[in-house]
């Protein structure tokens, strides 16, 4: 029994190692984004991105036009206009023309629905994955992905982004730092790890801090999208505590009326 027990630990041991290695966002750890459901601007930005560059291929099937206009502040008339380009209405689902038997045709399998993405993966990791496409020719569609290896879909947002490279990632000091170089400051590249950052190339597309930007609203309307009561949840959870507090003084009134007379 005890040889059976240190044969099933042994064995163990490599899969805990694994794990311990991995990374939260593919290849490389995810950035941290903190979304903001009360920012109406930021959510209406996205919300234009999101059917602009994504809805394309992708849907948010589980929401309506209608909800969104009335949870970003958007006139009806103004989503009929800007978001809505075939002939749905006001109050349909997020939804394209195209049919699962042609997505698959194009790309080899459907493309995902998009209205639960960020409650399945996460904000750090969508995010992170939006900013990690790079070139690369031995792909399909010409671009690969830190986040998500040999990834099958193209670069949606290209256009914004401009083109990127894959460059060596940053040496991790002592420290859990980036390593520099003891005389310039510089920081030094690992040798080992050939393609863990993207570069932007200088002169395509958006600056980084533009990018980033469009990303961060697109992010932000994907976490509405997933879950749109959380707009209100936090007021009404104010009101929950406050009648709790109210509640509390009561009850404690009452104990003390039947304890009274108790020795």
């Amino acid at each position: 029994m005890k040889k059976l027990l240190i044969v099933l630990t042994m064995s163990m041991l490599p899969l805990v190692a694994m794990a311990a290695e991995e990374m939260s966002c593919g290849t490389i750890e995810c950035k941290k984004v903190t979304v903001d459901p009360t920012d109406k601007p930021s959510l209406q930005r996205g919300a234009q991105t999101f059917v602009n560059y994504c809805m394309g291929c992708h849907e948010a099937s589980y929401s309506r036009y209608g909800r969104v206009a009335e949870d970003l502040g958007i006139p009806d008339q103004l989503v009929m206009d800007n978001l809505i380009f075939d002939d749905s209405k006001i109050g349909d689902l997020m939804t394209n023309g195209m049919t699962p038997k042609d997505a698959k045709k194009w790309f080899g399998v459907a493309p995902p629905d998009l209205t639960l993405v960020t409650r399945a993966r996460g904000e750090d990791w969508v995010y992170t994955y939006l900013l990690s496409f790079y070139q690369d020719s031995s792909r399909p569609w010409g671009v690969n992905n830190l986040v998500f290896k040999d990834v099958g879909m193209p670069h949606a947002l290209r256009e914004l982004q401009g083109l990127t490279v894959c460059k060596p990632a940053w040496a991790i000091a002592a420290n859990g730092g980036v390593k520099r170089d003891p005389l310039t400051g510089n920081p030094q590249e690992d040798p080992e790890h050939q393609c863990g950052r993207v570069e932007h190339v200088e002169g395509t597309g958006l600056s980084d801090k533009e990018y980033e930007a469009v990303v961060y609203d697109l992010t932000n309307f994907l976490a509405y999208v997933g879950e749109p009561t959380k707009m209100k949840s936090h007021k009404i959870g104010m009101y929950v505590l406050l009648f709790l507090c109210v509640l509390f003084i009561f009850v404690y009134l009452l104990n003390r009326e039947y304890w009274k007379d108790i020795h």
